[in-house]
């Protein structure tokens, strides 16, 4: 736990944070003295700062007479001394404009919010897909597009739709696909993607006649057909690009670990997890050392989970320590509200 700040510690520590997020550059007493009115002289501040770099919550690089915040600095900003800004009406009209485009595809959807995470705030941005497995299933459908090709619709309760094209060995008949799938619907719905994989053979073992050969069809593919891995396989980034216009990421080798981090997606899986931690509809935030894994020590994550009803994705933000906090969580809890609405009766293939 951060010990204990006077008050005139923490309005000198938040006006460091604040002014190198802007500059980028080491924060000096007469710097704070003559930008932040906070009534105290450039020498009073100096010990301030002193005590303060001497409790850890800033640093005192090379030879610079400035200082910059530390990750327990800037952890003691977004828990403590931050306000979190606003959206002006016209920001929140224009991102609502951008994603309610009428897109019925959750994959164009995601990417028109993956942009625009990333155009606002001028960072790496992602969203993951939402994670069907937690979803009750409310129905299926099934359409023949050939007589050995068929198309099952499968609608989640929350009004997500996954589709997914099947090829059949021997031919369906049109009389076989309404009783099969009324079969389907009746034994099914209400259970979990889950739910469905472990129980679909003894929930069919009395099953004959016509309908006994669709539905073992069924049980060889319910592995293909009741299985979700979008949150693993299926992540938009957008925006990595912007990360090279950061002072902090000129060295190609910092940067580095922005590449590992869309190519190997394993690590920012171990990144949500606290996201799914967090306290339900709260911002997660993870600062440099906190992420645990080396590379991304100089940088910062700002996630937020997006529900409908059961079923959740997320979505965030990658990018140096030194962003703007206050206006990001802003915008990625704006953006996760949108989701949340603008999802629903979207489909998944």
């Amino acid at each position: 736990m951060l010990e204990e700040l006077s008050e005139r510690e923490r309005n000198i520590l938040r006006s460091i944070i604040q002014q190198f997020i802007l500059t980028a550059t080491p924060v000096g007493s007469r710097n704070i003295s003559r930008k932040y009115n906070i009534g105290f002289s450039p020498a009073t501040i100096r010990n301030i700062m002193s005590d303060l770099e001497d409790s850890g919550f800033i640093d005192h690089p090379h030879t610079s007479a400035g200082r910059i915040p530390t990750d327990k600095g800037y952890r003691l900003y977004v828990d403590e001394l931050m306000n979190v800004e606003s959206l002006s009406v016209s920001e929140r009209a224009f991102i609502k404009t951008q994603i309610d485009k009428n897109i019925s595809e959750t994959d164009d959807l995601l990417k028109v919010a993956s942009n625009i995470l990333s155009n606002i705030t001028n960072h790496l941005a992602y969203v993951t897909y939402p994670n069907l497995n937690t979803g009750a299933l409310d129905r299926i459908q099934i359409v023949s597009l050939s007589s050995t090709t068929i198309l099952v619709i499968i609608t989640i309760k929350s009004g997500i739709v996954k589709t997914i094209t099947l090829e059949m060995a021997s031919e369906l008949k049109p009389t076989q696909v309404e009783s099969v799938q009324n079969l389907l619907n009746e034994r099914l719905s209400g259970l979990t993607f889950a739910e469905i994989k472990n129980t679909f053979n003894e929930r069919f073992q009395d099953v004959s006649g016509k309908e006994k050969p669709i539905i073992r069809f069924f049980l060889d593919s319910v592995d293909k057909i009741f299985v979700d891995s979008s949150q693993t396989e299926k992540m938009v980034f957008s925006g990595a690009r912007n990360l090279i216009k950061h002072p902090e990421f000129e060295d190609p080798e910092k940067f580095q670990g922005v590449i590992e981090l869309i190519e190997n997606k394993d690590i920012i899986i171990h990144i949500l997890e606290k996201v799914e931690g967090a306290a339900k509809h709260e911002i997660s935030i993870s600062i440099g050392s906190e992420n645990e894994i080396l590379k991304l020590n100089e940088y910062s994550f700002i996630a937020k989970e997006y529900t409908i009803g059961d079923v959740k994705g997320s979505l965030g933000i990658v990018g140096p320590k030194r962003m703007e906090y206050s206006k990001i969580v802003a915008i990625v809890d704006y953006v996760s509200a949108l989701l949340n609405q603008f999802i629903t009766n979207t489909t998944i293939k």
